[in-house]
């Protein structure tokens, strides 16, 4: 249990260092800038993204659990397998980039409200700092990166008490290098000063939410096809006016003029968002991933793989191909999974492991999991293991798979090939 903790918690750690946490960490960096490195308020935004981080994490972790003692297939980063959740952070990174470009302002409202009644802002940046924490490790969940792949299937194993001890661990990591900036005085009078170049940080700061936007947009793309695309451009259009009619709203009422008109446009186009998301249709309903799953030979036929194109993974397609005597490589990722990604661009794609293929004659299959799938959730679970990426080499002849690390090499899988294939017969 000890060993699941800590590696749940250095997994948590090293996920600071991946790009889909990095610019929702960014948000937070512009605002320890901003408070001038006061230690009153670094100590409680630090408590706050703690705080909420640990929510988030607990709150996904016993969803996750409770739906695995229902009988339900899932694994770690499910919320992402649903559309309508990528479809939501698409446009709360949109909405928080518009507010990073000066678009309109968070805030002004509880801070108004605080000098009516203190004579002086009030302070809210907690709640920020809490929000900020759930959304980093809503958005980060998904990438399991190095020592959280053993962790996480030990956690959902054991007893729910010890697996929810485990992901407390994985949340800590993640809260940890911000909260520790914000509790250590040598570092926190490092921080710059206030001054005018925090208007041209905070712009540039935009531009990393803008990218995580498009990440997602084509994860969504991936999920629903052409039908997803246009929704999800429609109502960012919608809500960038909407965020445009509430800034010249915010701006009148602070030059003393009438602003109802304006709000209440903005108003009505974040309810023409709401709406349709809540209208029943075809716009956001899951179906085949059309990215490389669409293009690969399906699993049912019997024809032999006799080159490095991949095909659509399945049980039967595995045991199958290793009674005939050859070795299988799986792929278990999904659009989603930026790991799955950076290793499909440095290995899987690479002349090297394509002439492994070949040579070793070995089947080649993928497991997409971007779209929800019980029999690759349960083939995952059967291995203990619940965050992707998962990469599998079967021996030829048949024989239990060789479980490859998540951060792959040509060299390793190279050599993985090698060796399954020397098992025949």
């Amino acid at each position: 249990m000890f060993i699941a903790i800590a590696s749940a918690f250095l997994g948590g750690l090293i996920l600071n260092c991946m790009p889909c946490v990095f610019p929702i960490i960014s948000l937070k960096a512009f605002g320890l800038v901003r408070q001038g490195g006061d230690p009153g308020h670094l100590r409680r935004e630090g408590l706050a993204f703690l705080g909420g981080s640990l929510f988030a994490m607990l709150a996904l972790a016993g969803l996750l659990i409770a739906l695995r003692a229902g009988g339900e297939a899932v694994g770690w980063g499910f919320q992402l397998q649903s559309p309508v959740v990528v479809a939501v952070l698409v446009l709360i990174m949109i909405g928080s980039a518009l507010n990073l470009m000066g678009l309109f302002e968070m805030g002004l409202g509880l801070q108004r409200i605080g000098q009516e009644a203190n004579g002086k802002a009030a302070d809210d940046g907690w709640l920020g700092a809490a929000l900020t924490g759930a959304l980093a490790v809503v958005v980060a969940t998904p990438c399991a990166g190095p020592f959280m792949a053993s962790a996480l299937g030990y956690a959902l194993v054991q007893p729910p008490i010890v697996g929810l001890a485990v992901f407390a661990a994985l949340a800590t990591g993640v809260a940890a290098p911000f909260t520790l900036l914000c509790f250590c005085p040598p570092l926190a009078r490092r921080l710059p000063r206030p001054g005018s170049w925090m208007i041209t940080l905070k712009h540039a700061l935009a531009f990393p939410m803008l990218a995580a936007a498009a990440w997602l947009v084509w994860v969504l793309d991936s999920q629903t096809g052409s039908a997803g695309l246009p929704f999800i451009l429609g109502c960012a259009l919608l809500l960038a006016l909407a965020c445009w009619l509430y800034g010249l709203a915010q701006r009148r009422t602070m030059a003393g003029k009438s602003a109802r008109g304006l709000t209440f446009a903005a108003a009505s186009g974040l309810a023409v968002i709401v709406a349709a998301f809540a209208l029943p249709g075809q716009a956001l309903v899951t179906g085949p991933a059309p990215g490389r799953a669409s293009a690969m030979p399906s699993a049912a036929t019997n024809t032999p793989i006799m080159d490095a194109r991949p095909v659509r993974w399945s049980p039967e397609r595995v045991a199958r191909e290793t009674s005939a005597g050859r070795p299988v490589f799986v792929d278990f990722s999904a659009a989603w999974c930026l790991t799955c990604q950076v290793n499909e661009k440095a290995v899987l794609s690479k002349p090297a492991f394509k002439a492994a293929i070949a040579r070793t004659n070995a089947a080649y299959m993928i497991a997409d999991s971007t779209n929800y799938d019980a029999g690759i959730e349960k083939a995952m679970s059967d291995l203990g293991r619940t965050g992707l990426p998962l990469y599998l080499v079967y021996p030829a002849g048949g024989g239990d798979p060789v479980i490859l690390p998540q951060v792959l090499t040509s060299g390793l899988v190279v050599d993985a090939l090698d060796a399954a294939a020397s098992k025949k017969g």
